[in-house]
């Protein structure tokens, strides 16, 4: 009952939105470090898979939109979590072929997807139970 009061009234939704720009803030200054920082950056990330890179990458910038449209319980947002949903676990689903395929890559990019995975389910799962203008 009162997780059902904290989303209608927008608690819930409004600590999902916030998470979101954040996470989305936190993706692109570092995924655009690895980027555009130079070879030695680069080289210091270790072995990088440049699609889950350039993903992440521009995912960054629908997390903070996002992130703002659930704050404002814009319905729109609703959308954008689902499709960022879908696309990290697609993305996760294509990174586990290039594994089993001998692909180079560190485990520290699968603990990444995953934990990825995970935050857009419950922020997505947050958005479609919250009352939404």
């Amino acid at each position: 009952m009162l997780i059902q009061r904290d989303l209608r009234r927008g608690t819930g939704l409004r600590m999902a939105g916030a998470a979101a720009a954040v996470f989305g803030v936190m993706t692109v200054v570092s995924g655009g470090t690895v980027l555009f920082g130079g070879d030695q950056l680069s080289r210091l990330a270790g072995n990088v898979v440049s699609f889950v890179l350039w993903f992440n990458f521009l995912a960054g910038f629908a997390y903070v939109m996002t992130g703002i449209g659930l704050l404002f319980a814009r319905g729109w947002a609703r959308w954008m979590s689902i499709a960022i949903l879908i696309g990290t676990a697609i993305v996760l689903c294509a990174f586990l072929v290039y594994v089993s395929q001998g692909g180079p890559h560190e485990t520290r990019t699968l603990v990444a997807l995953i934990f990825r995975t995970g935050f857009w389910a419950i922020v997505t799962s947050t958005a479609l139970r919250a009352v939404i203008r």
